[in-house]
């Protein structure tokens, strides 16, 4: 990703406004959580395990697993250099939705918070 991508919307999953650039890392991490791990033709290491938790019960092992499963997505923004630490909380959000609270501190020192919500049953 170059510094200068073009915002996706996460409810929509399409360009939020297409002329509205970015700086941050917000594609990057949309996308490594949203992206079934192994299914992008062009990178089969981008991608998460998040989606097999929707077929889990909303028990305290899976806040466990997605916290893990998201760590392990966004690794890869350590290893190559585009951030400097990520923090990953999962909590119950209502029933049936665990809510990933991340924090990226990029490679600049800024500190940049998402929120990604996981369905189980």
């Amino acid at each position: 990703m170059s510094g200068m991508d073009t915002a996706l919307d996460p409810a929509t999953a399409d360009y939020a406004v297409p002329w509205q650039r970015i700086q941050t890392l917000a594609n990057a991490v949309y996308l490594r959580l949203m992206t079934p791990l192994g299914s992008w033709w062009a990178d089969p290491t981008v991608g998460s395990r998040l989606h097999e938790l929707q077929r889990e019960k909303d028990r305290p092992r899976v806040y466990v697993l997605a916290r893990q499963y998201a760590e392990q997505a966004l690794q890869p923004l350590i290893d190559d250099g585009r951030a400097r630490s990520i923090t990953v909380t999962a909590d119950r959000w209502i029933p049936g939705w665990c809510a990933l609270q991340i924090t990226v501190v990029d490679r600049v020192g800024r500190e940049q918070r998402f929120e990604h919500h996981v369905r189980v049953i």
